[in-house]
């Protein structure tokens, strides 16, 4: 079922932060010199989970214009969210093996790994633990495949769109991935002419 590419949403999700995030401890005082809450002490009680990511920009450029290709999931809320492709590590994957096979599943697009975009780490809690997420994201070149969400083991990604670069951003839900997306813009340049022009019948 298709879904429309909606615009960012103007609010700025709770988990999606740059850099890593230190939870207050029970009594420390905030910014505004309040003491620390229950719901503090009930969050840094809770264990912590440490888990990896790996994914990131899979681009092709078609009669002049470079484009990418975004994944929409629903949130545990049940709003729908476009975001770059990402996943899991699966057994001793390095993070840029790892980000080929997640865009490639979560796509349909294969890719070649140009260069390293740096990494996202964040919070968030859920019911019986917190967990510490660190998401690495790489640049790739697109060398082939069509897009489509079949090939998504975690059924995660219910939709695919090839979305401009130039209104990339207005489009992605998230504050960070935007951020990367301004990271690969400044790299992009020197891989340039490797991309081969494709012809605007394979939009």
């Amino acid at each position: 079922m298709a879904h429309p590419v909606p615009s960012a949403p103007k609010r700025t999700p709770l988990t999606a932060s740059v850099g890593r995030r230190v939870p207050r401890r029970p009594g420390q005082q905030g910014q505004q010199g309040q003491q620390g809450t229950a719901a503090d002490a009930t969050q840094s009680s809770l264990p912590t989970v440490e888990e990896v990511s790996a994914g990131g920009l899979v681009v092709r450029k078609i009669a002049g214009r470079l484009q990418v290709a975004i994944i929409a999931r629903y949130n545990r809320g049940g709003r729908l969210e476009w975001c770059l492709p990402k996943g899991h590590l699966e057994g001793v994957e390095k993070h840029h093996e790892a980000a080929v096979r997640e865009v490639e599943e979560e796509t349909g697009i294969a890719g070649e790994i140009l260069a390293s975009l740096g990494s996202i780490d964040y919070w968030f809690t859920v019911s019986s633990h917190r967990v510490h997420k660190t998401v690495h994201h790489y640049l790739l070149r697109a060398t082939g495949g069509e897009l489509t969400t079949e090939n998504d083991p975690d059924h995660e990604a219910v939709d695919v769109a090839w979305v401009d670069l130039e209104v990339l951003n207005s489009t992605l839900s998230f504050p960070n991935e935007r951020r990367i997306v301004d990271l690969a813009r400044d790299v992009l340049p020197e891989y340039i002419d490797g991309f081969p022009d494709l012809p605007e019948s394979q939009q």
